[in-house]
């Protein structure tokens, strides 16, 4: 995948370029990149400025570094978290979440409902409730959800009635359910019942709604899920600590070089060195959280007989030297400088319905080079 994006940015630059070729091969070059993340037209940025769930953004920084790039590729069981905000702002604890944007060919992992607990009302006399039972249910029929067969249980727990802030239930079957038949999808329904088991009304503990409460405090549904896209076979660990070194190379710039520039290249050991991916500059900040770009670095250099251990050579690299050098065999050259270890970069963005996801990409950043 980085080998895909060097040659990107070398197609945005030609020898004699015309207007219209310029503009040409950079809209060929920028759809071409737009197929790397998995897209074939960029989302449209919010209609107005949306603040991502808090959530999405301690998640992002918990897997990535500043600069996108993974921390541990454990982290995320799958390479996809997608966050659905509930729209239809009902008053009744029921909810509804569109899940239209989710591809066919992502592999449901792992789905969570989160409600935001109000603080409980203020109630006269003792209080007679320490806690309550909070449950979950998938509708199955949507004038039927207080009928025992119009609804499934999904999740049940004791919520304390003390304090405010997130609860998460698992609703895994009921997502899966929704994703194969999308007509299926007649949300969730919450109860509250005391602990002998009876409903509560007015129940002592509410969540807050679409309705009426601030946006970062709307109920969410978050889906983790993976669409089986991977890259090669190199070392993906995370990145190792830190930000990255600041890039030298952008998309403007392109690669156009001149011959004499390219000569001295060859004459330097194979190295690594910074290549600037910057969003903002190809236009994609608008749906873009985060990051701003990252450094995808590039390979460089000579790989001269002999080949020292610093230029970490495979055993293929070290014979194919010594055949080159001792012009043992015709049409052999001297071995390459590659990336010999590759990372992982994370997106997080706004897609077309507004919903903010969080998206690991394979084989992104350089980071480590060798001759092979």
């Amino acid at each position: 995948m980085l080998g895909t994006v060097l040659l990107l940015l070398a197609l945005a630059k030609t020898a004699c370029p015309s207007p219209a070729s310029v503009a040409s091969r950079r809209a060929e070059a920028l759809k071409k990149l737009l197929e790397v993340f998995g897209m074939e037209d960029p989302p449209a940025p919010p209609a107005h400025f949306k603040q991502p769930p808090q959530y999405m953004v301690d998640l992002f920084n918990t897997v990535a570094n500043a600069d996108g790039v993974t921390k541990n590729p454990d982290i995320l069981e799958g390479n996809t978290v997608r966050s659905f905000l509930e729209k239809t702002h009902s008053e009744e604890m029921r909810f509804l979440f569109v899940l239209s944007s989710v591809a066919k060919n992502e592999k449901i992992l792992t789905a969570e409902l989160h409600l935001f607990r109000l603080w409980p009302r203020v109630t006269d006399g003792p209080k007679r409730h320490h806690f309550c039972q909070v449950s979950v249910y998938q509708v199955l029929e949507k004038d039927k959800a207080d009928i025992p067969g119009g609804k499934k249980l999904l999740a049940a727990r004791l919520v304390s009635l003390q304090t405010s802030g997130w609860e998460v239930f698992a609703i895994t079957p009921a997502v899966r359910d929704w994703t194969e038949d999308e007509s299926s999808n007649q949300g969730l329904l919450v109860t509250v019942q005391g602990l002998g088991g009876s409903l509560l009304d007015p129940p002592p503990l509410q969540f807050a709604s679409g309705r009426g409460h601030h946006e970062s405090k709307k109920p969410m549904l978050v889906l983790f899920t993976d669409d089986g896209r991977r890259g090669a076979s190199l070392p993906t660990a995370g990145f190792p600590g830190g930000s990255l070194t600041p890039g030298t190379i952008s998309l403007s710039q392109g690669l156009g070089r001149s011959r004499r520039t390219r000569s001295l290249d060859r004459l330097q050991p194979c190295q690594r060195h910074p290549l600037s991916v910057d969003f903002e500059e190809i236009g994609w900040s608008g749906w873009i959280i985060s990051p701003r770009g990252y450094n995808a670095f590039h390979c460089k250099g000579s790989c001269p007989f002999p080949l020292g251990e610093n230029m970490r050579p495979t055993n293929h690299a070290t014979v194919q030297s010594i055949i080159n050098a001792l012009k043992l065999s015709e049409g052999v050259s001297s071995p390459c400088c590659v990336p010999d270890k590759l990372y992982s970069i994370n997106l997080l963005y706004f897609d077309d319905d507004e919903n903010v996801v969080l998206k690991q990409y394979d084989d992104m950043v350089a980071g480590s080079c060798g001759c092979h």
